[in-house]
C-alpha cells in the first residue's frame, strides 16, 4: 500500500474527502517528524513507538578496494511495533510469497 492508497482507505472509512484526509495525514507525519527532530519519542499505543537512537561509529571496508574505512556515528530512526500490530502481522497467512527457485543441476556425462 502506498500513500495514495492509504489516503483512499482512510477517507472511505472516515466518510471524509480525500483532500481532508490528505491534510490530516500530512499533518500527522509533520508532527511525528518535528517531535523526533527535537529528540522526543512518538508512542502510538497498540501501533508502536518511533524513537531516535545513536549508532556508534565503527570500522568498515570499502567493497571495491578492500581498504579499511571509518564509518562515523550518526542518529538513526527506530520503530518498535506495539503488541496489537505484532499480533496482527503474526496472524497473516502466508500467500503469494516468492519461493526461492534453485536452478536445476545437470550432470555431465564423461
Amino acid at each position: 500500500m502506498n500513500k495514495t492508497e492509504l489516503i483512499e482507505a482512510i477517507a472511505t472509512r472516515s466518510n471524509s474527502t480525500k483532500a481532508q484526509t490528505t491534510i490530516m495525514l500530512n499533518g500527522l507525519l509533520d508532527v511525528i517528524q518535528e517531535n523526533m527532530a527535537s529528540g522526543n519519542d512518538v508512542q502510538l499505543v497498540g501501533f508502536g513507538t518511533f524513537s531516535v537512537t545513536e549508532r556508534a561509529g565503527r570500522e568498515g571496508r570499502n567493497p571495491a578496494t578492500g581498504k579499511a574505512i571509518t564509518i562515523p556515528a550518526k542518529k538513526v530512526v527506530r520503530f518498535k511495533p506495539g503488541k496489537t500490530l505484532s499480533d496482527a502481522a503474526a496472524a497473516v497467512k502466508k500467500t503469494n510469497v516468492a519461493k526461492s527457485v534453485k536452478p536445476k543441476q545437470t550432470t555431465k556425462k564423461k
